[in-house]
């Protein structure tokens, strides 16, 4: 417990020390994030807060962590290397999707061959237990790519994806300590401390943004963290305290803001027959937004779905994923559902008022 603190207050005091110096080192610059088109920011905002939060937690986890778990991490910190210099080269010249592809294929291969951090069956999800090796490594790919992307696209709210990583990091953090994997808690607490010191300049009005630089090295440890939570707790013997039944829809209802928003707006944009990649403005946020609520009731509100969404997970974890999983995703869609009719019903009061007011003229 003392090495994962000290982990967790040292990321936050080289973060938040780091972080100012970022905003002026960029401003000076005029390295800047400006706003117009989709970007829903007003001022000129540097956008490379990610370097700030890299530094906080590589260096506390370089001083805290005892040197047999440097030895048993130093691929896991090397994939986060590789992923916050894309992130870094993408905000500063921006990169085809192409290459930063390559980059994640590069960093998950590392940790998925030299970690041996897979999805090795699929946990009784559809009554599939065991899978043949070649479908474990093409989930796990695929889990890593997607949870990174979903991560990355949800950075569009001033302290988003901040509150979103500090709450998946706090429980994950909390898990693997209670279960004994205390190097797997250090790394979460040592992003909980930098998010933290991060948020106080990224809460609106944003000073800085993390940009690809953070929400691509985020992302990615949050898919790496979120895969081994779901293998580790499966294979914990029945008697162990703190398993969980539902290993995979606990670990979905942690991520499931960026998860599912992705996956909404991306069914939404091929049901109007557009690329799923096409830039639009049909992110929960947006809709929130254009309800009337600020950057930061907006974020309150995520925070809060997230929260709820956890605590449902956690109290029907009995239930097992083959349900419990079901569920989760009908609430989701239930509460979109909901949101999409309340934004329909906004639209179609304005425009009763928009007419009763040419009609008195």
């Amino acid at each position: 417990m003392p090495q994962t603190l000290a982990s967790l207050i040292t990321s936050f005091i080289l973060t938040f020390l780091v972080t100012p110096l970022v905003i002026s080192f960029f401003k000076k610059r005029n390295i800047v994030d400006k706003p117009g088109g989709r970007k829903i920011h007003l001022g000129d905002t540097p956008s490379m807060g990610g370097i700030a939060i890299f530094i906080g937690v590589m260096i506390a986890l370089l001083i805290f962590m005892p040197l047999v778990g440097l030895q048993r991490f130093k691929f896991f910190f090397g994939a986060m290397g590789i992923m916050f210099m894309v992130g870094l080269r993408d905000d500063l010249v921006p990169v085809r999707p192409i290459v930063k592809l390559g980059a994640q294929f590069l960093a998950s291969f590392m940790v998925i061959f030299l970690m041996d951090i897979t999805l090795k069956s699929f946990y009784g999800l559809l009554s599939i237990e065991e899978v043949p090796y070649i479908i474990s490594i093409v989930v796990t790919l695929f889990t890593l790519i997607v949870i990174t992307n979903s991560y990355n696209l949800i950075d569009g709210l001033d302290g988003l994806a901040s509150s979103i990583g500090i709450i998946a990091f706090f429980f994950f953090g909390i898990y693997f300590f209670l279960v004994g994997q205390t190097y797997f808690s250090m790394v979460c607490f040592g992003f909980i401390g930098a998010l933290i010191a991060f948020l106080n300049f990224n809460w609106e009005p944003s000073r800085i943004f993390m940009g690809d630089t953070g929400a691509l090295l985020i992302g990615f440890a949050l898919a790496v963290i979120t895969i081994k939570f779901i293998d580790y707790n499966h294979y914990l013997p029945e008697e162990t305290p703190f398993k969980l039944t539902s290993s995979v829809a606990v670990g979905i209802s942690i991520i499931i803001i960026p998860l599912f928003d992705t996956l909404r707006v991306f069914i939404s944009r091929a049901m109007k027959k557009k690329s799923p990649f096409s830039p639009d403005k049909t992110h929960l946020h947006h809709i929130l937004m254009r309800l009337g609520f600020s950057h930061s009731g907006t974020t309150l509100i995520m925070i809060a779905t997230n929260i709820a969404i956890i605590s449902v997970a956690l109290a029907l974890d009995f239930l097992g994923d083959n349900i419990l999983v079901p569920v989760i995703v009908g609430l989701c869609i239930l509460l979109s559902l909901m949101l999409d009719e309340i934004l329909k019903a906004n639209i179609r009061r304005k425009k009763k008022a928009i007419s009763k007011s040419f009609r008195r003229d």
